[in-house]
């Protein structure tokens, strides 16, 4: 076989199921093997949206993502999306096309060093220059993508390459068990919680990979610890547990801010520094930190640890367990159960709101939340409402809501929530966009309506970059001009062959979101935002 047709092999030994991409010149080989292939070819309509439906395939199935491209200006248009999925810990792999071989080293024709650019946003990133390599290296890039902690990794074919012949055999995956943390370590951090007089459990992104959400609720039961996630962290815990204080991560002080600044220990699950900087929750250096994770702790002048135990985190949760099993420990923490009750009342205050011509956040995520059952997955794009999102929006299960809050880029709601029907076609999928980050990939309404991937887009509508006007104002008491003009969202719509909605009631809104996830195709549903409840936010009351 050639080289195009053994990296096709490889892939479908890694067991990918869909490629995201866009077809160019120099991928063309590779394209006509896929041909021949079990492996569904995605066509998109921008490889950015190509590479968030891939980082939203990794996040949902743990396995990676894949994406394709080819030179030149298709691979720079992937930059951002490899970014997002290494710093928000997707598996992806990224594979790119180039140039033949023979004019890589000169000024050519969309010819630019891709390995190059993106090595400092990747794990590995590759270029294949024997056809004999390529199955050790696609083994060695699903390996490094999809082991702890995850990220994406880059692999680039050469339009000559791909043509050679070659008799190379398969490296095959050899799945094994992580490393684990040993006993003496563990028996030191259950003294220092043990000691502690207020602890709490502060849960990342870590914490809803490989089964640590199991061990996790187990322990926070046992021990009634609270438990705080991350934006990333939705869903360690369920929203109805009695130790869940929802979410942090806000620059200024909220209830649950407040639950973990009382704390004298702060047991950190899996917590990435990338969500929330350690000096957000610990400016005063006071806290006693034993952390939990996969690997050894970022070095921060706020996050000095008492404790580092490193390891898979089911398995040291498990260990932890086994021990409160022989050694039980619980503790009452009234001031965690008070911080519970003021934040259920502030999610309940405006769920029977009447307004008329906008409609509050918190309304319109009581709305979602009663829409969408346990299993069902919300993605929020970012603006404003990803901040919404992030403290009225919980969880019954881990990986149900999706916030990107290491990279942070606009315009991935909606080919992510793609992916995630491709993934799940018997769930409800919706995205939350702002009027800004939804018209950046609007494009891909074609590629639901042509996949028939009937997802809902709400789109909240303020006629500008909302978020950096509150941010602005935060900061200098005003802001720059921010705003912008917005097309009839219903005509915009209907003219993909989706179904356009305006609700601008309040009181409609419950059914109307009902009407959307009953409907024939994908559904865009816009509402105008009330944003002037941005100040509420930071209330402690």
């Amino acid at each position: 076989m050639n080289a195009a047709e053994l990296f096709v092999k490889c892939l479908e030994a890694e067991g990918v199921e869909y490629i995201f991409g866009v077809p160019g010149e120099e991928n063309v080989r590779f394209l006509m093997a896929l041909e021949n292939s079990p492996i569904k070819f995605i066509v998109t309509r921008h490889e950015q949206s190509a590479g968030f439906m891939a980082e939203a395939y990794g996040k949902l199935t743990g396995k990676a993502g894949v994406c394709l491209s080819t030179l030149g200006p298709g691979a720079t248009n992937l930059v951002t999306p490899v970014a997002s999925a290494n710093s928000d810990r997707a598996p992806m792999v990224v594979l790119t096309a180039q140039a033949d071989l023979k004019r890589q080293h000169k000024e050519s024709h969309q010819v630019i060093d891709v390995v190059s650019m993106l090595k400092p946003i990747t794990k590995e990133s590759n270029k294949i220059v024997h056809p004999d390599n390529i199955p050790e290296i696609i083994r060695k890039c699903f390996k490094q993508a999809q082991r702890e902690k995850p990220g994406a990794c880059h692999i680039e074919l050469s339009n000559d390459v791909a043509l050679l012949d070659t008799d190379s055999t398969l490296v095959h995956a050899n799945y094994l068990r992580r490393p684990v943390a040993d006993d003496k370590i563990v028996d030191i951090a259950m003294k220092t919680i043990r000691n502690a007089k207020n602890p709490i459990i502060l849960a990342g992104n870590g914490a809803i990979r490989t089964r640590a959400s199991k061990m996790l609720r187990i322990f926070s039961k046992k021990t009634g610890i609270g438990v705080i996630s991350t934006f990333m962290g939705k869903g360690c815990i369920s929203r109805h547990a009695d130790e869940c204080i929802f979410t942090m991560g806000l620059k200024h002080q909220n209830l649950a801010n407040a639950a973990i600044k009382a704390a004298d220990v702060v047991i950190t699950i899996g917590y990435d520094l990338v969500e929330y900087p350690p000096s957000g929750w610990n400016r005063n250096k006071d806290k006693k930190i034993v952390q939990i994770d996969f690997l050894p702790a970022v070095v921060d002048q706020h996050y000095e640890l008492e404790v580092e135990i490193i390891g898979d985190v089911a398995h040291t949760l498990w260990m932890m367990n086994e021990r409160l099993e022989k050694h039980p420990m619980h503790f009452d923490l009234p001031q965690q159960r008070e911080t519970r009750t003021k934040m259920l009342e502030k999610f309940a205050k405006h769920k029977d709101d009447d307004t008329q011509g906008t409609i509050r956040p918190q309304k319109a995520l009581w709305d979602v939340r009663q829409a969408l059952g346990p299993e069902d997955i919300l993605l929020s794009d970012v603006g404003s409402h990803k901040m919404w999102i992030a403290q009225y929006y919980h969880c019954d299960e881990p990986n149900t809501c999706h916030i990107p809050n290491g990279f942070c880029s606009m315009g991935s709601g909606l080919p992510g929530a793609i992916a995630s029907k491709m993934v799940h076609p018997g769930r409800r999928i919706l995205t939350i966009c702002g009027d800004g980050g939804f018209l950046m990939n609007v494009q891909e309404l074609e590629t639901a309506v042509r996949l028939k991937a009937n997802i809902v887009v709400m789109v909240w509508v303020d006629n500008g970059y909302n978020l950096i006007e509150w941010k602005q104002e935060q900061e200098y008491k005003k802001h720059t001009d921010c705003s912008f003009g917005n097309p009839d969202f219903v005509m915009l719509a209907e003219s993909f062959g989706c179904k356009g909605m305006f609700v601008q009631n309040s009181k409609d809104l419950a059914s109307a979101l009902e009407e959307a996830f009953t409907a024939d195709r994908p559904v865009v549903m816009a509402i105008p935002i009330d944003y002037r409840e941005n100040s509420r936010l930071n209330d402690l009351l």
